[in-house]
């Protein structure tokens, strides 16, 4: 079974940038559809953003539209996030999560697999 492990998150001052990695570990990574997914404290699990199975589709959240960016490279088995101009608001535990849907989802329950989550937190 695939497992999934983020790294790269961390405290950074707003305005400023962090890229996030998830990677698996099994073989099977390109067959997933990937997105990542944000929580923060008493707030639900929202999604951020989501790439097809080979990179050529995206879709963002309109909360992060033109500061974020994800990307995959199949040959490391690593989708990729990458987060410029981070606000205070941006603050949470990021997660990737994997989904047999061939084009990018927004919705949490077309995910099948879950990493255990980085926490991101953004000072002002």
């Amino acid at each position: 079974q695939e497992q999934w492990v983020e790294s790269g998150g961390g405290l950074v001052q707003a305005g400023g940038s962090l890229r996030l990695s998830c990677t698996a570990s099994g073989g099977t990574f390109s067959i997933y559809t990937m997105g990542w997914f944000r929580q923060a404290p008493g707030l639900e699990r929202e999604f951020v953003a989501s790439i097809s199975r080979t990179g050529g589709v995206t879709s963002n959240a309109d909360s992060v539209k033109g500061r974020f960016t994800i990307s995959r490279d199949n040959a490391k088995n690593t989708v990729y996030q990458q987060m410029n101009s981070l606000k205070p608001e941006d603050t949470a535990v990021y997660y990737c999560a994997a989904s047999r849907f061939l084009v990018p989802r927004s919705s949490r329950r077309e995910y099948d697999y879950w990493g255990q989550g980085t926490q991101v937190t953004v000072s002002s």
